[in-house]
């Protein structure tokens, strides 16, 4: 008896293999990188862009699949490719951030990115990851369930992208530099847009108005993303509620909103339901300003258009829109959002912590050159730091490459776990200390164990501006356990922790004047990049690096770089 009940048993095995494997797919595309001459905004501006078109391509796979991009550099400027909140598993080459994992793709090269979907559904994206080109190089990444399952909400009538972004009437390559070269902030953008349309509030643009077309009564699952630079955003539907099903690409207990508070680099899956009286609505989007004392920003309003089949051709209703500085209603949103337990590809929440960090984060200062002019605060550079390190790319070699060749000189396993200085972090009245403004470079970084599991406090600073700052980490998705405003008490703000359901995601918006408590297990071994995903911030140093460790079995350890890995 025995035996038939073991061939039975083998033949479920490698029936349910087969199945798993006739459900994977080889999701393969090409990137066709170059100038683009389009017009904005009353003027034709050259831009660089993937396929002709911006946003670039919508990417489309299957939970299990494995993604094959061929980028084609035929654009002027180095460029690499960075897949925003994929895992990569095994895959760290593949990751993109430019002298991280690897060395650019120079102009009139190629590339080809390889790496499998592992255990992710939902919403991410792809952006350019050298320099500013990110503000036109981008697009939407989708993950579907695997054949045969099914999402844990009732199936959506369409899926829509939502993709916002900035524009600029200018190469945004040229304003980046001139910020550097200037040591003060780069000028605002010119506009918001909505998939690449800035919407008729801006001159010329009556025709560059995003619409969606929609039947009442169908319910539409939209997958938000915001590319923009350097700018958080309020985004509402007139007269509508949104159902919050996801974030960065993890599912979370259904949340009803009537605003979405969404960070640059992360994603949020909203179902809406075309429930309203046959018409138009605007969809619109401004930025959450957050930054006191107050800072110039671009406060200008992008909007699209919601139409009802059948409406007629009278004005839409507009949204009421928050107050650009509405603090409470974006930590509301943030910090109400819960994990669907036991929903699918839901991790529960590692209890051991094998290391404890507390960072800091914010704005600091460089010195300006001997005899130069700068213009950043009290007449010096800008710089950010994290625990007082400014970040500095190395320039020979990628830092992955360092890692697994065993490369001396290109990094420094020396982050500090804390601050070198205590201080009353979030009191405005140290925003001109200057024995704490001052930020050494260095590319310092974090060594990790395989497997360890991490939990950092991020701990916003007062230092020059009190600000919300998005970290975005590469590699892995952490669980939010807890967040708040004011400096962070071990003994208070240990009890506010959800272990139980917190939300999970890549990028976290640390409240301004606040802090938020993560905690990731470094299961995947290469070098990790930590970074502000606002793009002002990265080049000044907000950043760090984790290097994980290989693990013990040749299943657990970093395959070698493919061949054609762009070389420095």
């Amino acid at each position: 008896m025995a035996r038939p009940v073991l061939l039975l048993l083998c033949a479920f095995v490698v029936l349910l293999a087969s199945s798993t494997m006739a459900s994977a797919a080889i999701v393969e595309h090409s990137f066709d990188v170059r100038n683009l001459t389009v017009t904005r905004l009353c003027q034709e501006q050259v831009i660089t862009a993937v396929n002709g078109s911006l946003p670039g391509p919508t990417i489309h796979v299957q939970e299990g699949d494995t993604l094959v991009v061929h980028v084609y550099n035929k654009s002027p400027y180095n460029l690499t490719i960075h897949w925003h909140g994929i895992f990569q598993i095994l895959s760290a080459w593949a990751d993109g951030p430019d002298m991280v994992t690897q060395c650019p793709i120079k102009p009139g090269t190629k590339y080809t990115y390889k790496f499998k979907i592992i255990q992710q559904e939902g919403t991410l994206w792809w952006h350019a990851h050298t320099s500013w080109l990110r503000a036109t190089v981008y697009g939407a990444l989708i993950i579907r369930p695997r054949s045969g399952h099914s999402y844990p909400f009732p199936k959506p009538d369409k899926e829509v992208p939502i993709i916002l972004g900035e524009w600029w009437n200018a190469n945004v390559v040229d304003v980046e530099n001139q910020a550097l070269a200037s040591g003060g902030g780069p000028n605002n953008s010119d506009a918001y847009t909505i998939n690449g349309k800035p919407g008729d509030l801006y001159p010329c643009s009556q025709d560059q108005t995003y619409k969606l077309n929609v039947e009442e009564g169908k319910t539409y699952l939209l997958r938000i993303i915001n590319a923009a630079l350097n700018n958080q955003l309020f985004y509402k539907v007139a007269n509508h509620k949104l159902t919050v099903v996801a974030v960065d690409a993890e599912y979370t207990n259904p949340y009803v909103t009537d605003v979405v508070v969404i960070a640059p680099g992360q994603t949020a899956d909203v179902l809406l339901t075309a429930d309203q009286p046959v018409g138009s609505y605007y969809m619109a989007a401004h930025p959450y300003a957050s930054t006191q004392p107050a800072i110039p920003f671009a406060n200008t309003t992008t909007r699209g258009i919601i139409v009802y089949d059948g409406a007629t051709s009278s004005a839409p209703i507009m949204p009421v829109l928050p107050a650009f500085e509405d603090t409470p209603t974006a930590h509301k949103f943030y910090s109400s959002l819960t994990g669907l337990k036991d929903g699918p590809n839901w991790v529960p929440v590692p209890l051991y912590v094998d290391k404890h960090m507390f960072v800091t984060v914010g704005l600091g200062l460089d010195h300006c050159r001997i005899n130069g002019t700068c213009q950043g605060f009290n007449g010096q550079r800008f710089s950010a730091s994290m625990n007082n390190a400014s970040f500095m790319f190395p320039t020979s070699l990628s830092m992955l490459q360092a890692f697994f060749f065993n490369v001396n000189g290109i990094y420094t396993a020396d982050f500090p776990n804390k601050p070198p200085v205590k201080f009353d972090y979030t009191n405005a009245n140290v925003n001109n200390a200057t024995s704490l403004l001052f930020t050494p470079k260095s590319t310092s970084v974090t060594k990790l164990k395989f497997n360890a599991t991490v939990e950092m406090v991020l701990q916003n600073t007062a230092l020059i501006a009190i600000e919300n700052h998005p970290m975005h980490l590469h590699g892995f998705n952490f669980h939010v356990l807890a967040q708040g405003f004011g400096n962070y008490d071990p003994k208070r703000d240990v009890k506010k922790y959800n272990l139980v359901n917190p939300q999970r995601r890549n990028t976290i918006a640390v409240p301004v004047g606040g802090w938020a408590v993560i905690r990731f297990q470094a299961n995947n071994p290469g070098v990790w990049f930590m970074h502000c995903h606002l793009d002002v911030h990265m080049p000044w140093g907000l950043a760090t690096a984790f290097v994980v460790e290989n693990g013990p079995t040749p299943a657990t350890r970093l395959p070698p770089p493919p061949h054609d890995l762009p070389q420095c």
